[in-house]
């Protein structure tokens, strides 16, 4: 007597939500490897405000001298990995006392970081100096130029630096004229002014961060943009753009999947660019994974509705949908899906990253996020404004 299998039951929501989850999982995964990460080494003397000048761009508390991995044999140089983000510091040597040992162990660890992929190298160096300091010592130059001779691109970082009036402290521009005078090989030929985070009792504002952050990306490796727009908190345009860019690649992508004239075939192509789309923009604005894949169930869940309903609105005007030109059309439906996808997601990653996500009793509103997702989508999808109206 044969047996009957009884077929599968249809996919239960919990299943599909699973389903979901895992290859958005496998996603941004791969988004974050291919980001990478963008690696600074920052260097001075103790007290200078180094810890204060990395958090007040990468974000509160990321800088805590002496954690992380040790990178060297001596164990005097550590790296501090946070995400896209990787710091080397000098665990307790300091130019002026040990300048001979940590010269030696930079050179050696440089060295042997130039044969790895470019997401391990040091790409960018910065030297701090408290700018009322009135002082800038010869081992100090010294230990520039040797960054310089090793092929690290470096800034002079003068902290701490008082402004009032668009005018900097007198004691600074001293001090920046000298060291100006020594012509040094630094990003610039100049120090740049800072002060990292507003003082409670004078009432002096942060200056000069965004202006150090532009001039880091100018002088690193391209590979590494999208890290540091990662990594950094403090330009919003830079994330915008870097998403920007990834939305414009993944809409070229999916029409050149979408137009492939097998049946079938479009779906199972589109929807690892897509994730992977949103993985990216997820990262670009620093959402960990549970908190983008929540966003993600939410907002995809009337995505793939709309989806639909476009691509009706379109075909529905084609005589013979199944040929060639039927698939040139379902290349554009592909494109403009994709687009106004990318674009709602990013809408979405930019309120979660400013804390603006509407909540209730205390945690996420997933359906205002959907309607948030769907209203935004709908703006970019005009065959599906059009059924509306």
């Amino acid at each position: 007597m044969l047996l009957r299998r009884e077929p599968d039951p249809a996919p239960t929501l919990d299943r599909v939500t699973q389903w979901f989850t895992d290859a958005f999982r496998a996603e941004f995964e791969k988004q974050a490897a291919q980001i990478g990460r963008f690696n600074l080494a920052i260097f001075g003397k103790t007290g200078v405000g180094k810890s204060t000048l990395i958090n007040a761009i990468f974000g509160q508390n990321v800088a805590a001298t002496g954690i992380g991995d040790p990178v060297t044999l001596d164990a005097h140089l550590y790296l501090d990995t946070r995400g896209t983000l990787g710091l080397i510091d000098t665990g307790g040597l300091e130019i002026g006392r040990d300048d001979g040992e940590l010269i030696k162990e930079v050179t050696k660890y440089v060295k042997q970081m130039r044969s790895k992929p470019v997401h391990e190298q040091i790409h960018v160096a910065w030297y701090c100096v408290r700018g009322m300091d009135r002082r800038f010592e010869e081992v100090e130059a010294t230990f520039i130029k040797t960054l310089h001779e090793l092929g690290i691109p470096v800034l002079l970082v003068f902290t701490q630096v008082p402004m009032r009036d668009g005018q900097y402290h007198p004691d600074a521009v001293e001090l920046a004229r000298q060291v100006e005078a020594k012509q040094l090989p630094i990003i610039g030929g100049r120090p740049f002014m800072t002060y990292a985070m507003r003082d409670q009792f004078t009432g002096q504002p942060p200056h000069g961060l965004m202006d150090v952050l532009q001039a880091t990306f100018h002088v690193v490796p391209e590979a590494v943009h999208s890290a540091l727009a990662a990594a950094q908190t403090i330009d919003l345009e830079a994330k915008a753009k870097a998403a920007q860019r990834h939305i414009g690649a993944t809409v070229a992508a999916a029409g050149a999947a979408a137009a492939v004239p097998i049946p079938f075939s479009s779906a199972a192509l589109l929807v690892p660019l897509q994730l992977g789309m949103m993985g990216r923009i997820a990262h670009l604005y620093q959402l960990p994974f549970d908190k983008a894949a929540l966003l993600a169930v939410a907002s995809t869940s009337v995505a793939t509705t709309l989806g639909r309903t476009a691509a009706a609105n379109a075909l529905k005007f084609l005589p013979g949908a199944g040929s060639v030109a039927g698939g040139v059309i379902n290349a554009s439906v592909a494109s403009g899906f994709t687009l106004a996808m990318g674009q709602a997601w990013l809408t979405v990653c930019q309120k979660a990253a400013g804390g603006q996500l509407p909540k209730l009793n205390g945690v996420v509103d997933t359906k205002a996020v959907r309607d948030m997702f769907e209203s935004e989508f709908r703006k970019r999808m005009p065959t599906i404004r059009h059924k509306q109206d």
